[in-house]
């Protein structure tokens, strides 16, 4: 005879409890640490992500890369086209969180939770070198276009009320970058960037200036959905800036990024990139070969080559440093070239003896903080960079961080400091415009060789004119 299901239930429910029948469902950082990966919405710019000469790179990849190996998980990235695009992939639960260089919005933060911010930005107004620059809104004449649903857009509306007349159209298609191209080739009046978005695309576009601000400061930060997800991943996140921002890890980052962009020189990066197509291709295939002999990226050694002499291989200094690579007579016995003025043997020498000096760097000390480095002490000696490092330490700064060290290289000049250390007097402060130099032309050339062809503009970004500006 069957026993009573009424029963049977009664005295089964404590036992499934007990063997974890009714357990509680897992968190939103559980079920991340659970399923071994983490899906994060991005998008594929300059200032955010794309690949690199050696693999994934940008600060919201290293952010959130961070972020990833922090709680033990892989990273997946999902790239959207533009803001509107990462705005309404956010809203389907296409990811996890976005981190997109997405501005901390009043509006915004009605239907996403924003991270502490990360780094602050302003509003420019963008246009074209060579033509009327406006002082306000009320003085555009010509077409206004910004990406659709991004915080230049809102910015727009409010403006409304001080400026009835003002118009503008959005695009649902196109990125920030894509419109600051337009600008560029001359096919669009004005658009709107964020200032660190217009200060990394000038080193590409150097036609593209700032009118004037258009806002204060503002927070970029990571957008978590309100719906579909508790807290935990969100104060994991939050917890995970709090400590960046403490430790000043995040300051390390933001001048990996950005330290080098200051102080356009509109002519210098016009003449660069007329440079990039003229002058290059003669040593392109030297500066390759050396590249892989010495494991490092040949744009690299271009970019040295251009800071050091232009790409002319019968150029010396004041100082007689001679050669594409400006290697002093010493440095050239060393390395065995005979001839300094044989551009072929100068970018050979150059790239061993870069090798040479990245070798010499303490191995605690990773990329590119290492590279850095061993560029300053090409320029000003790897003795003097030791003692700029001894100074550092000296002074509570890190000596394993460029942005430590370039702080104190300029030191080297004065005598209250040059006296404590071995080698003496340096004309340390030079080093630290070698370097920033050098980043500024690297990154350059990096964005001419890898950008896809089939973007907007890029075909024109080597072959616009200086008589057409």
């Amino acid at each position: 005879m069957p026993g009573n299901p009424l029963r049977y239930s009664a005295f089964a429910l404590p036992l499934l409890f007990l063997l974890g029948g009714c357990s509680e469902p897992k968190s939103t950082l559980e079920k991340v640490q659970a399923q071994g990966y983490i899906t994060v919405l991005t998008r594929n710019v300059a200032t955010s992500y794309y690949e690199g000469p050696s693999g994934p790179t940008g600060i919201e990849y290293e952010l959130a890369k961070g972020f990833a190996d922090e709680l033990g998980v892989e990273l997946r990235l999902v790239t959207a086209t533009n803001v509107s695009d990462v705005l309404n992939q956010l809203a389907e639960g296409k990811a996890d969180f976005a981190a997109a260089g997405l501005t901390d919005t009043e509006s915004r933060r009605t239907w996403v939770r924003f991270t502490p911010g990360y780094q602050n930005i302003t509003q420019q107004l963008v246009y074209r070198r060579g033509t009327p620059r406006p002082t306000n809104l009320s003085e555009l004449k010509g077409r206004l276009e910004v990406v659709s649903r991004s915080s230049h857009a809102e910015q727009l509306d409010r403006s409304r009320s001080e400026y009835p007349n003002l118009t503008w159209s959005e695009n649902s298609e196109l990125n920030s970058e894509d419109l600051m191209a337009m600008v560029s080739e001359g096919t669009l009046d004005y658009t709107i960037a964020d200032s660190h978005e217009l200060a990394s695309n000038q080193l590409l576009y150097p036609e593209l200036c700032a009118a004037f601000d258009i806002t204060g400061e503002e927070p970029l930060a990571w957008a978590f959905p309100k719906k579909g997800q508790d807290d935990t991943l969100y104060l994991a996140a939050t917890a995970y800036f709090n400590n960046l921002h403490k430790s000043g890890r995040l300051d390390q980052i933001l001048e990996r990024y950005y330290g080098h962009m200051t102080g356009f020189d509109y002519v210098e990066n016009r003449t660069y990139l007329d440079d990039i197509r003229e002058r290059l291709p003669l040593y392109q295939a030297a500066f390759q070969k050396a590249g892989l002999d010495n494991s490092v990226d040949w744009r690299l050694l271009a970019a040295m080559a251009y800071q050091e002499s232009h790409w002319d291989a019968d150029a010396v200094s004041r100082t007689g440093v001679r050669g594409i690579m400006m290697l002093t007579f010493v440095t050239a016995q060393h390395l065995g070239v005979q001839e300094r003025n044989d551009p072929l043997a100068s970018i050979e020498g150059g790239g061993r003896y870069l090798r040479m000096l990245l070798e010499k760097i303490p191995d605690r000390i990773p990329n590119p903080d290492r590279l850095w480095l061993a560029l300053a002490a090409y320029n000003v000696g790897f003795s003097h960079l030791e003692d700029a490092r001894i100074i550092t330490q000296m002074r509570g700064g890190n000596p394993d961080t460029w942005m430590d060290v370039k702080a104190n290289l300029p030191l080297l000049r004065k005598s209250a400091w040059h006296t404590k250390v071995r080698n003496g007097y340096a004309r340390g402060g030079e080093a630290v415009k070698y370097v920033e130099n050098i980043r500024s032309y690297y990154d350059t050339l990096v964005w001419v060789t890898l950008q896809d062809e089939s973007r907007p503009g890029i075909n024109n970004a080597l072959s616009m004119s200086t008589p057409a500006l």
